[in-house]
């Protein structure tokens, strides 16, 4: 059994199938309206299950009926993003494939916590799921540095490579009994999207960070203006790749050739 929404967990999921386990069905959300069109999408989790010729299904005790046919193993959660039910946890086994150093950023968005907080290192756990958020015991953990002009995407696909890896090699080596967790507890909670917009009274190296978490914005004359790549030169912050509303990414020098800001001009 696998559980997977985003495209961080597609990678997980082929690896499974190519190191040879079976994966009798896969769980993931409902297909979505997307665009102005408003047509229906698949996750791509459920893109690569079809490809796969894997089962999809979207309600999580459809995982009971299958293991009432044909039992099954273990479940695999990575990314799916709901939580599992009380009593599929205690029909079926399951582990999760957590993407911070637990117990540090348990939650929903710990890749973009620990980027935002400016953590010098997170990395995937391989642990136990049951009924808590992310409280289960680890297998296993790895850890990955985060350097100091990282991007949250270039840190996800790090990760999920590390992690898919890890889960991988720990199913052919055997599981073994979980640890508990230790250490403080911290919480990643789903980014608003007003945590989004940019302050400018805030230390340059948050908004720094800020801007490399991706969808950073701001505004200038009264329009919307994203800020999509920046650099800090002698403690100042330098835009590079920004997109006014309505027009596509640019050069930050190109944008100010055309834009013209007044001496002393700046973004709101």
């Amino acid at each position: 059994m696998y559980l997977g929404t985003p495209q961080m967990a597609v990678p997980p999921l082929e690896a499974l199938v190519e190191a040879g386990h079976e994966v009798a069905l896969v769980v993931t959300n409902p297909d979505r309206r997307r665009g102005r069109g408003g047509t229906l999408s698949p996750s791509p989790v459920k893109e690569a299950a079809e490809r796969l010729g894997i089962p999809v299904a979207h309600a999580v005790d459809d995982l009971l009926a299958v293991h009432a046919e044909h039992p099954v193993d273990l479940g695999v959660v990575v990314a799916y993003g709901r939580l599992i039910k009380p009593h599929v946890l205690s029909e079926l086994d399951f582990v999760n494939l957590h993407f911070s150093l637990l117990p540090r950023w348990r939650g929903a968005a710990p890749v973009e916590r620990a980027l935002l907080e400016g953590d010098d290192v997170t990395g995937v756990c391989l642990m136990q799921l049951e009924e808590g958020l992310d409280t289960g015991g680890v297998y296993d953990c790895v850890e990955v540095p985060i350097g100091a002009d990282t991007t949250a995407d270039e840190l996800r696909h790090e990760l999920v490579d590390v992690g898919t890896r890890l889960l991988v090699d720990r199913l052919a080596s055997g599981l073994g009994e979980p640890e508990p967790q230790t250490g403080e507890t911290t919480y990643a909670a789903k980014i608003d999207p007003a945590e989004l917009r940019i302050d400018w009274s805030a230390p340059v190296e948050q908004t720094h960070r800020l801007i490399r978490l991706g969808g950073a914005w701001t505004t200038f004359r009264g329009a919307r203006f994203k800020i999509h790549a920046a650099n800090i030169v002698d403690g100042e912050l330098v835009p590079v790749t920004v997109q006014p509303e309505g027009k596509p990414r640019m050069d930050y020098e190109a944008w100010r050739n055309g834009a013209r800001p007044a001496d002393g001009e700046w973004f709101e």
